[in-house]
């Protein structure tokens, strides 16, 4: 049973893939999750948590201890005539001692606070807000990053493909001119010239390859993945349609503005009434009932409670100048939202050009590069004819190859101008 499927199963697994393939959007995604910075939204939203719980506690009960004793030179009396009657009715009237103590409770309950609560915990949402947005800006650009880092790579691989092409036809022809050697028909300086060129050649394929290995860490690194020995996939070469910057700049110049709405609110909160429920209550002498703590040196519980109004009015007074500092400050981000959609425009019209540019220019690049390899399969047929020597050969050799790294550089580069503009546009 086992000899029966083991035909199958070696079949399926000769047509995987040997090495697995990497996208650039998934490299990006990885980096930006991978990114140290990203704790920060954590950090974010657990402040924000704090400051609405602190703004809640105001509707709490606010309770404090207090105790106190005093010594007065000055204490409330009765007049000496009715002094004297109550001394004449037999009453002891001491008066009121100037040694006095109390121990007690103040309680204090906001029923209206004129709306500064709400303002606040609009201001602390807001302000969570515009750090996140400024946060979604760093991370932003670590997009650019790793496109740099994925196109070079993408360059290198191109590059070490298209010299281990030249090797492959150098050592070709090499072997050619050896055996021309020994039948008399090629000099040795032809044989040495060529094998000197396979040496060259190897050591940039050896450059190419240490570059790449380098590159592959670094994103790496960025990414969290082991790059080693994985082919980068060619992105898309579309050029989005809708051509409206779609930055988070632009969400962070917007979300700074709610944050000096939110401002504004509080400000006008500032110069509303309040309105509080209060109790006292304390034991010690004197009490509230004076009479009494005349006639008598003991102390008593004592109970107040009330409403309060509290209107602070020099609050007024600053309205005006913070209001005109919020408007400032919000003109101040209005500018510098137009110029960054000013200078975003002009690099996109920049893009856009250099795009259409690389089109024109690569239409012919096919045609040079079948053209090259035509004309150095000549040459190769003349060598053989001792129609040319080495030197022609790798004249040939070496414009075949520089035809072909410049198409496929000219690809790269395409395909890193288009996004490019994907990155200026946010798409």
């Amino acid at each position: 049973m086992m000899k029966r499927f083991l035909p199958l199963v070696v079949s399926l697994l000769g047509s995987l893939p040997l090495f697995a393939q990497v996208a650039l959007e998934e490299c990006v995604t990885l980096a930006q999750e991978n990114y140290p910075l990203i704790r920060k939204y954590g950090l974010l939203a657990q402040v924000e948590e704090i400051d609405l719980s602190e703004i809640n506690k105001s509707w709490l009960p606010q309770v404090s201890l207090y105790g106190q004793g005093t010594a007065q030179n000055e204490t409330p009396s009765l007049p000496e005539s009715l002094a004297r009657v109550i001394d004449q009715a037999g009453m002891d009237m001491k008066g009121v001692d100037e040694w006095q103590y109390k121990a007690g409770v103040d309680i204090r309950q906001n029923v209206w606070d004129g709306g500064e609560s709400k303002a606040q915990k609009n201001t602390a949402r807001a302000e969570r807000a515009e750090r996140q947005a400024a946060l979604d800006v760093q991370l932003y650009a670590v997009r650019e990053r790793v496109e740099d880092l994925f196109f070079a790579i993408l360059l290198l691989d191109e590059q070490i493909a298209q010299t281990r092409n030249m090797l492959n036809l150098l050592e070709n022809n090499l072997d050619k001119l050896r055996v021309m050697l020994r039948h008399g028909t090629a000099m040795q300086s032809d044989v040495d010239m060529v094998e000197a060129q396979c040496l060259s050649v190897k050591q940039q394929l050896i450059q190419a390859e240490r570059s790449s290995k380098s590159y592959r860490e670094v994103l790496g690194l960025f990414t969290g993945k082991q790059l080693a020995g994985q082919e980068l996939l060619k992105p898309d070469s579309s050029i989005p349609h809708d051509l409206v910057p779609n930055r988070p700049e632009l969400r962070h110049f917007e979300a700074q503005a709610q944050v000096n709405e939110a401002k504004k609110a509080s400000v006008a909160a500032s110069t509303m009434p309040r309105i509080s429920l209060f109790a006292q209550a304390y034991y010690g002498y004197p009490g509230f009932d004076y009479f009494e703590s005349m006639m008598g040196r003991d102390p008593s519980v004592n109970l107040l409670a009330g409403v309060k109004v509290s209107w602070n009015l020099g609050a007024f007074y600053h309205k005006k100048n913070e209001n005109r500092k919020l408007r400032l400050a919000s003109d101040n981000i209005a500018v510098e939202r137009d110029v960054f959609l000013f200078n975003t425009n002009l690099k996109i019209r920049s893009q856009l050009n250099r795009i259409d540019e690389l089109r024109a220019v690569m239409q012919e690049n096919k045609r040079i590069v079948e053209l090259r390899e035509r004309v150095r399969k000549a040459a190769e047929s003349q060598l053989d004819n001792g129609i040319i020597d080495a030197t022609g050969l790798l004249a040939k050799l070496t414009e075949e190859k520089q035809a072909r790294l410049t198409a496929s550089y000219h690809e790269i580069q395409l395909l890193q101008g288009i996004y490019r503009l994907k990155y200026t546009l946010n798409r």
